[in-house]
């Protein structure tokens, strides 16, 4: 197998070095927790994404290995108060997590409080170590253009690491449309992590193409063999 699918120069380590694999969904087991961090290690992926209660199982079944843990905080509706995104923050590193993705004040957002969004996205930046990387999820479905790059903006200013897309959870996902947008306002400041709806290689690779360094994928497994043939 050559690792590569025509017309794209990624390899099959490339892609995977690049997906986040992903398993968030409120009836999540320990046995599939298990298969994901199974595969996430035959596969080589980046990180795992689980939700905050996996997080030490995940820690263990990964020691030794280079993939990463990743959780979520204020998932998946990012309206908690600050204070309790802060605690969930803190929680998550203290537990193992390597990198946080949490969930933006959307409707702060759409009422013009930048300030607050802000210094919501900063306290949770502030509550981990430098080490930690963590990602602000805007989901772009509820947002206007102009919502989109005023989000993308204050989470340079508050410091965050990654802007992304999407939950997963909303009405829709990521879209190359938002990515391109996305990697517009951000330029090489951040990183774009593109998550939601990503079923599938061309899916993947065009996201990749319009600016996303980062993919959040449950097909995870399904998309790298794809690659493969």
């Amino acid at each position: 197998m050559s690792g590569r699918s025509p017309g794209n120069s990624l390899s099959r380590s490339d892609l995977a070095g690049m997906i986040d694999h992903t398993l968030l969904k409120p009836d999540a087991t320990a046995a599939e927790i298990e298969r994901l961090c199974t595969e996430a290690k035959h596969c080589g992926f980046y990180s795992v994404c689980v939700n905050p209660s996996y997080i030490e199982k995940c820690k263990t079944l990964l020691t030794g290995t280079t993939v990463k843990v990743c959780t979520v905080v204020a998932f998946p509706l990012g309206a908690s108060v600050t204070s309790a995104k802060v605690a969930e923050a803190a929680d998550a590193e203290w537990l193992g997590a390597d990198e946080i993705d949490m969930v933006i004040n959307i409707g702060a957002l759409k009422d013009g409080l930048d300030e607050y969004v802000r210094n919501d996205i900063t306290s949770v930046v502030d509550a981990t170590s430098e080490h930690i990387i963590t990602k602000v999820i805007l989901e772009t479905c509820y947002l206007t253009a102009d919502e989109k790059k005023n989000a993308c903006r204050l989470a340079m200013a508050a410091g965050a690491d990654f802007v992304k897309t999407s939950t997963g959870f909303g009405p829709s996902g990521a879209t190359v449309e938002d990515v391109t947008l996305m990697k517009e306002q951000v330029g090489e400041a951040l990183g774009i992590k593109a998550a939601g709806g990503i079923r599938d290689l061309k899916t993947a690779l065009s996201m990749i193409h319009a600016g996303a360094t980062r993919l959040g994928i449950s097909s995870s497994v399904k998309i790298i063999e794809e690659l493969d043939r």
